[in-house]
């Protein structure tokens, strides 16, 4: 497999960094799903209905608070450092990006820690700046190449993560408070090697100014659309908890934590993409950015539809592993597989969207699909519980794909499938 995709990526023309940059995200894509699920396998069979659906809650509500706060710097960055500017400016973009996040971070975990009077919320609160400076860092990394992503994103941090909350589990720990505390402390040494990594590699240049302006007039839309993507990404999981309860919340987040397989793995092949996206959109070259998108789209499908129709089929098997009481989990097992199929048969869309500056349209996509997620939740939760909850994201996540599908379609002439799709699946036609 890695060798047909390196052989694929290779024969499209000016792309053949992407392969090995491909390469080392889809490894740490796939580590990283793997890990992810089992610390969810850990959660649910270590631990009550309950338990699990409180644990899974704070964490989704932390992720969803973080993913507001980084206001997208992290992107922000990656844009600034691929494009026109040059490295020259690094560490200025780097401290703007970084400043108001962190302030911002810590803040409002202060005024969450005191208000808050949950014992693991007040944890999540402690955690919430290293969580959200680690994500900026780390993004800031890929400016200089996929290998810190890979090692700090990819491997540490959902290996710590499993590791520490497996060693809670089997001191006998039971409590939400010290399992969401294994859960947040590898942010810790992630954020710390992060910015290690970059003292040792950016210009030591005076600060200016002009940096600041420059990255956040690029940034502030996406900052918007981010946000709304963060509480999107886990809107579901705190809808079914508020509305149907703990227990019902750890069958769906059981039933749904599949997806971040195939996440992580567009994940992978996007933050290796992105920075070459935006230069070739920069300078004018759709034909280089077509063939980008298209052997994306096409690795992405091949990889992730056997999958998500693996997981249709033995679904009611893989959630009786998750022990008692996940089997109703089954029916929005089916229709996530059905979703995530045709989201990926879109191509990282919104990527490629907002690699062309059109970060203001991609905030009106994401406005669309929360309203139609937040509406079908609303009215589909109460009533079916996790199915309903299914259906509204199913909902959503269309809405969320098909929109800039149109958009980069008629301003860019870009197709997820085309010519450059065969050429990525040769070696497959040559064996």
């Amino acid at each position: 497999m890695v060798t047909l995709i390196s052989a694929g990526l290779a024969r499209l023309p000016r792309v053949e960094g992407v392969a090995r940059d491909g390469l080392a995200g889809l490894a740490g894509a796939g580590v990283g799903a793997g890990a992810q699920f089992l610390t969810v396998v850990l959660v649910t069979r270590g631990t009550d209905r309950h338990t699990a659906g409180a644990f899974f809650t704070a964490t989704a509500l932390c992720l969803t608070v973080a993913g507001v706060l980084r206001l997208d710097a992290g992107n922000g960055l990656v844009h600034a450092l691929a494009g026109a500017s040059g490295h020259d400016r690094a560490r200025s973009q780097v401290r703007a990006a970084l400043a108001p996040v962190a302030t911002l971070s810590v803040v409002v975990g202060a005024v969450l820690f005191v208000c808050l009077s949950d014992p693991a919320f007040r944890v999540l609160a402690v955690a919430l700046p290293a969580v959200v400076c680690a994500d900026v860092l780390v993004s800031a990394t890929r400016g200089f190449g996929m290998l810190p992503t890979l090692l700090l994103d990819g491997l540490l941090q959902p290996l710590a993560q499993f590791a520490l909350v497996a060693l809670a589990l089997s001191c006998g720990t039971r409590t939400v408070p010290v399992l969401v505390a294994a859960w947040a402390l590898p942010y810790v040494p992630v954020l710390c090697l992060a910015a290690l990594w970059l003292r040792g590699r950016l210009p030591r240049t005076p600060y200016i100014g002009e940096s600041a302006r420059e990255l956040w007039r690029h940034t502030w839309p996406r900052s918007v659309a981010a946000a709304i993507q963060a509480v999107f990404q886990r809107l579901d999981v705190m809808v079914v908890a508020a509305l149907a309860g703990p227990a019902e919340a750890a069958v769906y987040t059981a039933a749904t934590r599949f997806k971040v397989v195939g996440q992580l793995v567009n994940r992978g092949l996007a933050q290796a993409a992105q920075p070459r996206l935006v230069e070739a959109l920069a300078t004018g070259d759709l034909g280089r950015a077509r063939a980008l998108y298209q052997s994306a789209t096409t690795w992405l499908v091949a990889l992730t539809w056997p999958l998500w129709l693996g997981y249709a089929v033995c679904a009611p098997w893989l959630l009786g592993l998750l022990g008692e009481g996940y089997a109703p989990g089954a029916a929005v097992a089916l229709v996530l597989a059905v979703t995530m199929m045709l989201a990926g048969a879109c191509g990282m869309v919104d990527v490629v969207l907002t690699a062309a500056g059109h970060t203001r349209s991609s905030l009106v996509n994401l406005l669309a699909a929360i309203t139609v997620t937040t509406a079908c939740g609303v009215c589909l939760t109460p009533v079916y519980g996790a199915a309903g909850a299914a259906f509204a994201w199913a909902a959503g996540t269309l809405v969320k794909n098909l929109l800039p599908l149109w958009q980069i379609h008629r301003r860019l002439g870009l197709r997820p499938f085309g010519a450059h799709s065969l050429e990525a699946l040769r070696p497959w036609r040559t064996r």
